[in-house]
């Protein structure tokens, strides 16, 4: 018999529902620890991580690092922040993007951050973290001194304020002169781009305006980043001798994106505010259209679906808009239906793969659908691998009679979400039911030692 994790999956799923129905159609695609030991929410959207994508590759190129989509991450916070971390993983808070009045101004904030991975900060603010320690500054370091290095240490450094602060002060100077450094080459990565630093000294100024109504301007403990004035001094000058100017045409997909994220992260009162009827852009309909479908109004959440259709039949965004106020509302064929028009306008799309058969899996399907929600679920294990994927592939293989495959994503589903324990008893399972399948045996030995690996690291 397949060893279920029953409470863990159920829970798991109605924990996922309640989040759907607050964010987007989304997975929560990975939750982890973030650098100043607080819990990060990362969300999954197709639509803008392909946007966001389309707007870092080409500073990626042009700073000559190798760019992969993976590790670009949207952190559902609504501060204006973004940053880098080990393995040159990019991370964009949902509020810089919904505070950005331009792509221009993304731009400029994405610009930076790859500036801080084209300078070697991360690698260079750990050995100055390390350095802290030594000297006596090990509480603040292991509270959260590494979170400035993350770009987020406001909660840290407080602990250091008072007979220690000169030598936080020290680590602060370090931090101005890496911004000072990435600043300058986040001007050099638009220039070569044929991009203004326009955007970036806009948002630079909403930062300031920020900064100042919250009284950060008189506490500089709190700042991981050096003085914004000096930014903006620098930034001025750069718009003067870039000679090159914004584009002032409207850019539709970053439009989009913002209402998007709007719809989905605001309150439905103050999206319909935001985007009121008398604004009969797609935008607006767009934010409109989740704003109605999180206040519970089916029938008019559908009808501007439908309108969205209408107006753009390919656009998969939209059958997947149109999908998820299906599935939120227990309507699984017709989720199902809409899931499978969107995955066919864009089939190499992992998310819309697992969108697709989690829905399938609640409409009773048969051995054939089981196995092709299988084989969609396993090549979106391969692009985008996580946790929803291995307790719904669980699901399938148990369906299909195949135990030990069922053991195996069961063990992978338990291991993504910290429960080493039972991902152990799982696959060790699997490997008494595999005995004869070399294949799967290899991938139960290298779980068992991932699994060794973690349990000698907690």
């Amino acid at each position: 018999m397949v060893e279920k994790t029953d409470k863990r999956l159920t829970s798991f799923r109605h924990w996922l529902k309640r989040l759907n129905s607050g964010i987007f159609l989304l997975l929560v695609f990975l939750a982890f620890e973030c650098r100043d030991a607080q819990a990060i929410i990362i969300i999954s959207d197709e639509e803008t991580e392909q946007f966001l994508a389309d707007t870092a590759r080409p500073f990626f190129k042009s700073a000559g690092i190798p760019f992969n989509r993976n590790k670009l991450y949207i952190v559902q916070d609504n501060s204006l922040n973004a940053f880098v971390g080990d393995g040159n993983n990019l991370f964009v808070h949902t509020g810089t993007i919904t505070a950005a009045d331009s792509r221009n101004e993304l731009e400029g904030v994405i610009a930076h951050e790859i500036g801080h991975i084209e300078g070697g900060h991360i690698l260079r603010g750990k050995i100055q973290a390390q350095s802290l320690q030594k000297i006596g500054l090990a509480s603040a370091v292991l509270a959260g001194a590494a979170a400035v290095i993350g770009g987020r240490g406001d909660v840290a450094m407080a602990m250091a304020v008072g007979s220690q602060g000169a030598t936080l002060n020290q680590f602060l100077n370090y931090r101005t002169s890496e911004e000072r450094s990435a600043d300058e080459a986040a001007v050099k990565l638009l220039k070569a781009n044929h991009k203004s630093p326009v955007g970036m000294l806009d948002f630079m100024k909403k930062i300031e305006q920020r900064n100042i109504m919250s009284g950060r301007e008189e506490m500089p403990y709190f700042r991981t980043h050096p003085m914004t004035k000096e930014r903006i001094s620098f930034l001025e000058q750069a718009v003067k001798e870039s000679g090159i100017s914004a584009t002032s045409a409207k850019d539709e997909k970053f439009d989009r994106v913002k209402a998007k994220l709007i719809g989905f992260l605001e309150p439905p009162a103050q999206t319909l505010r935001r985007y009121p009827v008398s604004d009969t852009s797609t935008p607006a309909l767009y934010a409109r259209t989740i704003a109605y479908f999180k206040q519970m109004k089916l029938q008019q959440a559908l009808r501007s679906a439908d309108e969205l259709i209408a107006r753009e039949p390919d656009n998969p965004y939209f059958h997947e808009l149109k999908g998820q106020i299906y599935i939120e509302n227990g309507k699984v064929r017709q989720a199902e239906a809409e899931y499978e028009k969107a995955l066919s306008l864009m089939p190499n799309s992992a998310l819309f793969k697992v969108n697709w058969a989690q829905a399938a899996l609640e409409t009773s399907p048969d051995k054939s659908k089981l196995q092709k929600i299988v084989n969609q679920l396993n090549q979106a294990a391969v692009q985008r691998p996580g946790s929803l994927i291995y307790m719904l592939l669980s699901r399938a293989y148990e369906g299909l009679g195949q135990r030990e495959y069922a053991e195996y994503a069961a063990a992978e589903f338990s291991l993504g979400i910290g429960e080493f324990k039972a991902a152990r008893r799982q696959a060790e399972n699997a490997l008494r039911q595999a005995a004869g399948n070399k294949k799967l045996r290899l991938k139960l030995n290298d779980l068992l030692a991932r699994i060794d690996d973690y349990e000698k690291n907690l």
